[in-house]
């Protein structure tokens, strides 16, 4: 049971680091555009970023929230992987 709840915990983490990684790619590529796969990313990114943009000082039009959650998650997936 341990391993099954381990190996879903790290496919979660990995699909949420592709998600961001999209949307950050997406961001610089089209940032007015719209579209199903941009809509997609943003409506599953932006409940993990909001709460890490509400905690971060503006910092001159740069958008950290996504850098610091996939930090966050690296941590996360190193941590499951020592159990």
């Amino acid at each position: 049971m341990t391993a099954l709840l381990v190996n879903f915990l790290q496919l979660l983490a990995f699909f949420l680091w592709i998600m961001l990684i999209t949307r950050v790619v997406l961001s610089w590529t089209n940032p007015m555009g719209g579209g199903a796969l941009r809509a997609f990313v943003f409506q599953m990114t932006e409940p993990i970023l909001a709460p890490v943009r509400r905690l971060l000082p503006p910092s001159m039009g740069m958008d950290w929230s996504p850098l610091i959650v996939m930090l966050l998650l690296g941590v996360v997936m190193r941590v499951i992987v020592r159990i």
